[in-house]
């Protein structure tokens, strides 16, 4: 996937890229809104947190996007799909995908105090993933994936590195970092211990005197994480894939 090398976070694999301003602030702040304002019964209510799924969300058994016959290809909402995807294309990220980019969009939201266990996205998808941040900021723990035994799943192991998210950012991940690491976000009302010594995209970072003080309280966050689902179900009909 060819993007620009200052893009690159310098101390974890160089299949994490960061772009701080990806999108333009009142163009983050209008999508920040439109999502807030989803009417409730779109949520999907978790034990930490609530999200969106669109177009839909992925079947429980097979990992496949159902789409209406005889679409194979169904459209994203326009606010979800422009201008990020155009901005995406930029920067060759979807280059190779299978359909030719992103076929899903999920959306989370973060309160103050809220986060994810560390985890994996998954064989459900193309190995390649474009999380944009909205509003407040976060830091992500990277961690290694400790391999099990045969035919037993890994566990968590080593953190070896964070990454601090920044409202508009746009975060991508691939190559052995989507297949060989887990991320999470831990539940915290701030987030601690700021500085070019443990933020691993620290010289990358907007605005680094925003977090010269070493600590960054969390204000809500929502997440669009943007990826391509590799089984494709026509609704009534077999599975397909491209």
């Amino acid at each position: 996937m060819p993007t620009p090398p200052d893009s690159q976070i310098p101390t974890l694999p160089q299949s994490l890229h960061y772009y701080p301003a990806f999108l333009p602030a009142a163009i983050s702040s209008s999508l920040l809104q439109k999502v807030l304002q989803t009417p409730k019964p779109k949520w999907t209510h978790l034990r930490r947190r609530r999200l969106q799924s669109y177009p839909t969300s992925l079947t429980q058994n097979t990992n496949a996007l159902l789409v209406p016959a005889p679409s194979l290809s169904p459209p994203l909402p326009a606010w979800l799909a422009d201008p990020v995807i155009p901005r995406m294309r930029e920067l060759d990220i979807w280059a190779g995908a299978p359909h030719g980019g992103p076929n899903h969009v999920l959306v989370n939201e973060y309160l103050p105090g809220q986060g994810i266990l560390p985890h994996e996205d998954g064989g459900a998808y193309w190995p390649v993933v474009g999380t944009v941040s909205l509003g407040g900021v976060v830091v992500l723990d990277v961690y290694e994936k400790r391999k099990g035994a045969e035919g037993e799943e890994g566990g968590v192991g080593v953190r070896v590195g964070r990454v601090l998210l920044e409202d508009g950012s746009l975060l991508v991940t691939t190559g052995d970092m989507y297949t060989s690491y887990l991320h999470g976000i831990a539940e915290v009302m701030a987030d601690d211990d700021l500085g070019p010594e443990t933020i691993a995209n620290w010289e990358l970072l907007g605005d680094k005197e925003r977090f010269k003080s070493g600590r960054s309280e969390r204000g809500t966050r929502i997440s669009l994480t943007y990826r391509d689902v590799l089984k494709v179900v026509k609704v009534g009909g077999g599975f397909l894939r491209k």
